[in-house]
């Protein structure tokens, strides 16, 4: 019976650790450089949370749009932080439009 507990509790840990590094760096931070690298133009909000999580910050301002008929449209700003690091994405439409950051020359 205790080796089956034993075979039992030696399965259990090996997936735990082989899951806990799952989707995360060592430090467990979603700003990284690589995650940052997969944000591309055209992206949906979904898409961006699903790499970066939910974001730190939110503001919806409103742009206007000189086209053949001239319109108000929101534009959306994430911002994730994360002590001296930081990511900006601006949506138009809900799609990526923007992004910036400082990962990679943080101070």
């Amino acid at each position: 019976m205790s080796k089956i507990t034993s075979r039992t509790l030696a399965g259990f840990l090996s997936i735990v650790l082989v899951c806990g590094g799952c989707d995360r760096n060592a430090s467990g931070s979603r700003l990284t450089p690589a995650n940052y690298d997969q944000i591309s133009i055209g992206m949906s909000k979904e898409q961006v949370e699903k790499i970066l999580g939910p974001p730190t910050t939110q503001q919806t301002k409103q742009a206007l749009v000189f086209a053949e008929q001239s319109r108000w449209e929101p534009v959306i700003t994430y911002r994730y932080e994360e002590a001296n690091k930081f990511v900006t994405v601006t949506f138009k439409n809900d799609r990526v439009d923007a992004k910036d950051s400082n990962l990679g020359r943080e101070p």
